[in-house]
C-alpha cells in the first residue's frame, strides 16, 4: 500500500459539526471571516481533508479542498488513454456517536472541540502512516500528479502530470531495436522462423560494408536489426558480447528536430555517443544521433528529412535470401512494440528515471513497488517512463531483497549489469497469435491451473467482462489482468538465448493501459520455477551476495 495514493476523508467529523450548526443556525459568522462557506460556519477549505500517501515517497502530505480534474485529463479519460481518473478515495469513517461521547462541551465550544479533535485525528493518522512507510526509500513526485488504479486488487500508481510540452523536438514512436549477436544471420533466421518476422533489408560485404553485417527483419510495424562483427579483433562488439551475451544494444526512436533533442540532452548531462549526422541514398535523407542510456545500452534518434522511399534506411539493400519455408507458416499476428523493459541493479532505478526526465523530457506514467509486487522469495520495484505524447513506454525495473535471489537480480548477474530485459509486442488477436507461435515452435512460460481458478472467482465480482473463452486462455496459458475500466491479456516467452536474460511478451489490450501488475506474482513464480531448474534460486544475503540454497 505504500505506493497507493490514498485520499482519506473524515465525513462524520464534519457531520457532527454540521449537526451542531443546524441546532444553532441563528449564529452569524464574524465579519472578518468572509472566507467561510455561505451555508455553514465552517471554512469551505474544510469541505474535504485529504491525507495523501505520496507514492514512491517516504512521507504523507495533507491537503485541503476538493482537487479538480483538468480538461486535458478529462479528455484523456473519455478517450480511453487514461487508465484512471486522477483521484481515488478511500474513506476513513469514525463513528459520530463516538465523537460526541468524547466531549461534553456545548455550543460554539463544542464545535471548536470537534474541529480540534479532527485536527488531532489527522495528525495521529499522519504519524501512523509515516511510521509504517518511513523505512522504505521513495522517489520525489508531487501527489497531485498521481492517481490509483486497482488491478485485480493490486494497487498501482498512474501519473497524470505530463509536465510542459517541449517547445522543440518530439519523440514520435519506437523506430527499431538493434541486437548485437554472435551470428546475425542465424539470429535473424530464428526470429523469422519462431516469431513470424520476414527479412526486409541487408547491409554487409556485398553492399560495401566491411566492418559489420546487419540483417533487418520486419513484422507489421516492428523492425529488428541483428548485427555481428565481420572481422577478427572487433574490440567493442567482442567485449560487449563477452560481457552481456546476445541481446539488445540499441533502442531507436523516430523523432522530429533531432538537433534540438540532442542539445537538450547534452545540456542536462547526457553522453552523446555520436553527434547528429546525415545518411542518404537515392531514396532520401535520414538524420541520426546516438545517446548513451543505462548500462551499455544506447538510444538512436532517427529523423526523416523528407519522405524516404527505400526498403528501410539508407545503405540497406534487398536481403540476399528469402526462405520460401516462411510463407507456408501461420502469421505471428504481432503489430507494434508496446513497451521495452530495462532492468537495473538495486538502488539504481531512480537515477535512470531521472535521466529520462531530464535528458529526454519523459515523464512518469505508472509505477509499483516491492510491497505490491512480490512472491514468497523475491520482489521488484518498477517505474514506467513515457514521452509527452505517451506513444513510447519504457518501464524501468530494479530488484528488491527477498528470501532468495530475484529474477531481476538473476538477469543483472548474467547480463553483467543493466540492460533490456524484455520486449512487449502488441497484437489484436492474442489467442490466434499464440496458437500460431506455438505451432511455429515458440516456447512460453507455464501457468498453473490454480491461477485460472482464482481468476474466475475474481471475475465474478468484476465490473468488466472478458470476451475471450476462458478455457482457451487457460489451455494456452494466457494471463489476464483487469481493473474497472478494461483488461489486458499477456504471455511471456522463456529466454530467447542460453543466458537467462532477454525474453519477449505478447500483449493485447482492451481499454487497459497498465502493465499486468496483477500478473506479476504469477510471472515471478513461473520464472522462479525455471530459476530453480537452473540452480539460480539462491539465498539473497544482506550484503547482496547470493549463496546456493540447499
Amino acid at each position: 500500500m505504500t505506493y497507493l495514493t490514498q485520499l482519506c476523508t473524515l465525513p462524520h467529523v464534519h457531520q457532527a459539526v454540521q449537526e451542531e450548526e443546524e441546532d444553532d443556525s441563528s449564529e452569524e459568522p464574524p465579519a472578518s471571516e468572509g472566507a467561510l462557506s455561505p451555508d455553514r460556519n465552517i471554512p469551505s477549505t474544510r469541505a474535504e481533508t485529504h491525507i495523501s500517501v505520496d507514492p514512491m515517497r517516504d512521507r504523507v502530505v495533507l491537503s485541503r479542498g476538493v482537487s479538480q480534474i483538468t480538461t486535458e485529463q478529462q479528455q484523456r479519460v473519455e478517450s480511453g488513454t487514461e487508465v484512471e481518473s486522477p483521484h481515488q478515495r478511500a474513506q476513513y469513517s469514525p463513528s459520530s456517536a463516538q465523537l460526541y461521547a468524547d466531549t461534553e462541551l456545548q455550543g460554539p465550544s463544542r464545535k471548536m472541540a470537534i474541529l480540534e479533535l479532527q485536527e488531532q485525528m489527522q495528525e495521529a493518522l499522519t504519524g501512523f502512516v509515516n511510521v509504517m512507510i518511513a523505512s522504505v526509500q521513495r522517489i520525489e513526485e508531487p501527489i497531485s500528479n498521481t492517481s490509483t488504479t486497482v488491478s485485480q486488487a493490486m494497487a498501482t500508481t498512474t501519473y497524470t502530470d505530463k509536465g510542459e510540452k517541449p517547445e522543440k523536438g518530439r519523440f514520435i514512436t519506437f523506430h527499431h531495436i538493434t541486437f548485437w549477436v554472435g551470428n546475425a544471420k542465424q539470429s535473424a533466421a530464428y526470429y523469422c522462423d519462431k516469431f513470424g518476422f520476414e527479412p526486409v533489408a541487408y547491409k554487409g560485404l556485398e553492399t560495401g560494408h566491411r566492418e559489420m553485417v546487419s540483417h533487418a527483419i520486419r513484422q507489421n510495424k516492428i523492425f529488428f536489426i541483428f548485427q555481428s562483427a565481420l572481422n577478427p579483433g572487433a574490440k567493442e562488439m567482442t567485449e560487449h558480447l563477452g560481457k552481456h551475451g546476445d541481446g539488445v544494444k540499441d533502442i531507436a526512436f523516430q523523432v522530429e528536430d533531432c538537433d534540438s533533442l540532442v542539445k537538450k540532452a547534452k545540456d542536462h548531462g547526457a553522453i552523446i555517443v555520436k553527434e547528429p549526422w546525415i545518411e542518404e541514398d537515392s531514396h532520401g535523407k535520414v538524420k541520426f544521433a546516438i545517446l548513451k542510456t543505462y548500462g551499455d545500452t544506447t538510444h538512436t534518434l532517427v529523423e526523416y528529412l523528407g519522405p524516404y522511399r527505400g526498403l528501410f534506411l539508407p545503405g540497406y539493400k534487398e536481403p540476399l535470401f528469402r526462405d520460401p519455408h516462411l510463407t507456408k507458416l501461420p502469421s505471428g499476428y504481432l503489430n507494434f512494440i508496446d513497451h521495452i523493459v530495462g532492468n537495473q541493479p538495486d538502488d539504481e532505478m531512480v537515477s535512470v528515471v531521472e535521466w529520462y526526465q531530464k535528458c529526454l523530457m519523459f515523464h512518469r506514467y505508472w509505477s509499483v513497488d516491492d510491497k505490491q509486487i512480490h512472491t514468497n522469495y523475491s520482489s521488484l520495484r518498477s517505474i514506467v517512463m513515457t514521452n509527452y505524447e505517451e506513444t513510447i513506454k519504457m518501464p524501468i525495473n530494479e530488484p528488491a531483497p527477498g528470501k532468495k535471489k530475484s529474477q531481476i537480480q538473476e538477469y543483472i548477474d548474467y547480463n553483467g549489469g543493466p540492460g533490456v530485459q524484455h520486449i512487449a509486442l502488441n497484437t489484436t488477436d492474442i489467442i490466434q497469435s499464440i496458437i500460431n507461435l506455438k505451432s511455429r515452435g515458440m516456447d512460453f512460460l507455464n501457468t498453473p491451473d490454480s491461477y485460472y481458478d482464482q481468476l474466475k472467482e475474481k471475475l465474478k465480482t468484476a465490473k468488466i467482462k472478458v470476451k475471450e473463452d476462458m478455457k482457451k486462455l487457460q489451455e494456452l496459458k494466457i494471463l489476464v489482468d483487469f481493473d474497472e475500466k478494461g483488461y489486458l491479456l499477456q504471455i511471456f516467452t522463456k529466454p530467447v538465448q542460453d543466458r537467462p536474460t532477454l525474453f519477449l511478451e505478447v500483449i493485447q489490450r482492451y481499454n487497459h493501459y497498465g502493465f499486468g501488475a496483477g500478473n506479476f506474482k504469477s510471472l515471478f513464480e513461473a520464472i522462479e520455477y525455471d530459476q530453480d531448474a537452473r540452480g539460480n534460486l539462491t539465498v539473497y544475503t544482506a550484503d547482496s551476495k547470493a549463496q546456493p540454497f540447499y
